[in-house]
């Protein structure tokens, strides 16, 4: 259901209304057939930009309006590295982009900064293993569209960055869009209990690895597994006197008294942990009040949420041999709100936890949101997680996704997408809609081919931008360093 829109078929309200049955599987799937009449495949394919296209670069000055003005620079080098991660960065510059193509207007959760190295291994309440979406700051309602154009244009991207021929990159896409149209056929007669529980399990993620790639495979799960609060302790802290204290490498973690507006950042961890505990399950809230905090430092992370709050919060149990690490990300606006309204939600922390809860299923235990009231005029939305507690993001490049095994992780990509979108949206709807056919797998390779050039077109003026001093970037080895 659309948090945003009216859909469709929109979720029943009176105990009266709860006896009237939805329309069945066969008709919701034949109206999503009827829309290939409204928004046909080749219509899907053509890529047409806006007649009155804002600047990739003033685009990225009116969000830094809205950062930490020191590490701009930082965000901007990291863009800079190829094609691809200005990509990564300019989730912003292509929401313009999609807002323009046609749409069948069937409402799913969007993750909003769908991309290649947006997925990952994450544990689950109970510990087990499975691959999923990870990253959820620009989640939105939307129409399907968004997501899937954006992921199988990021699929020619990132392939092209690293140097694959064509018909990787047409092999790439095909593998998506074929996974996204064969899983939502089957989430689309799966009774909605059975649905609520499908994961992506280990087995799953094995099945889908060619033998040759099995051994690289086992040495990612492994290190995912090995992926916690203890092994966190050993590298990110060190002993201070009697103390352990988060190890300072800046200008990447940093020690600060006062946040970038002055405000004393103990009084704002204070006022936020007490707004983020208040509002946790009760089981999850006594078990949290357990713990003690005992240092916390600002971390960059990624590349499009450079230059917003982030921190790491160190806490210990009874001793250092029971420490808890979580992440506190600032929540602003997401860049798709322009083009599709705002959230339902008032606190963005909210509305990042909302949408990933919608379309992962299984997020950690502390995932959780609040905000700080600074004065009347500025507030901080945010939200909580585990630092790294088994959670292994998908590195697109060295030690990770390489073009040989890129087909490999190809189909998990389309089958994640598919499954938080049925989760969030109706699925019978899509299924009609997209069939079986290579017709759509086409139109989506076209469009990604086409925006694919676009990007580089827009690499090309935000390269310019940075060489004629317009950008200000930090040193590649600080920004790059982890």
């Amino acid at each position: 259901m659309s948090l945003v829109n009216k859909p469709k078929y929109a979720v029943l309200h009176s105990v009266e209304s709860f006896k009237d049955p939805r329309p069945s599987i066969k008709k919701r799937m034949a109206d999503g057939r009827a829309l290939r009449k409204v928004v046909s495949f080749a219509q899907q394919g053509i890529y047409t930009p806006p007649q009155d296209r804002i600047s990739p670069v003033a685009i990225l000055e009116q969000q830094a309006k809205q950062r930490i003005t020191s590490l701009i620079p930082i965000r901007y080098e990291r863009m800079l590295q190829s094609p691809f991660a200005f990509y990564r960065g300019g989730a912003a510059i292509m929401a313009q982009d999609l807002a323009n193509q046609p749409t069948t207007n069937i409402t799913v959760q969007l993750c909003g900064d769908m991309h290649v190295s947006n997925f990952g291994l994450f544990g689950t309440a109970e510990h087990r293993l499975v691959f999923g979406i990870n990253d959820f700051d620009e989640t939105l309602p939307g129409s399907w569209e968004w997501d899937i154009k954006r992921l199988v244009a990021s699929a020619v991207i990132a392939c092209e960055s690293m140097g694959g021929e064509q018909n990787l990159s047409k092999k790439l896409v095909y593998r998506i869009a074929s996974e996204y149209q064969k899983r939502m056929e089957q989430y689309a007669k799966m009774p909605y209990l059975d649905l609520a529980q499908v994961f992506i399990a280990e087995k799953d993620i094995r099945r889908h690895f060619s033998k040759e790639h099995q051994k690289k495979l086992d040495v990612y799960l492994k290190e995912t597994k090995g992926q916690g609060n203890i092994q966190v302790l050993e590298n990110l802290t060190t002993l201070v006197g009697k103390n352990r204290k988060i190890i300072n490498k800046p200008p990447l973690i940093e020690h600060f008294k006062k946040d970038a507006y002055g405000a004393s950042l103990i009084s704002v961890i204070d006022k936020a942990l007490l707004n983020y505990s208040s509002t946790l399950l009760a089981d999850r809230q006594i078990l949290f009040q357990r713990y003690a905090l005992k240092d916390f430092a600002r971390k960059v992370v990624g590349v499009g949420s450079v230059g917003t709050n982030c921190m790491v919060l160190y806490f210990e149990g009874d001793s250092e041999n029971d420490p808890l690490f979580l992440q506190y990300k600032e929540a602003q606006k997401s860049v798709l709100t322009p083009y599709l309204g705002e959230s339902m939600y008032r606190d963005m922390g909210r509305r990042v936890v909302a949408g990933q809860r919608l379309l992962q299923g299984a997020p950690d235990i502390f995932l959780n949101y609040g905000a700080v009231q600074f004065d009347i005029d500025r507030s901080q939305g945010f939200y909580l997680r585990q630092l790294r507690d088994m959670k292994g993001g998908i590195a697109i490049g060295p030690g990770g996704v390489s073009l040989k095994n890129f087909p490999d992780y190809a189909r998990l990509f389309g089958w994640a997408l598919a499954l938080g979108h049925a989760r969030s949206g109706d699925a019978a709807m899509i299924a009609g809609y997209c069939g079986q056919s290579n017709a759509l797998t086409e139109a989506l390779y076209a469009f990604a081919r086409s925006y694919a050039k676009q990007n580089q077109l827009d690499f090309e003026v935000f390269c310019k931008a940075v060489k004629n001093g317009k950008l200000p970037v930090a040193s590649r080895k600080v920004a790059l360093s982890r």
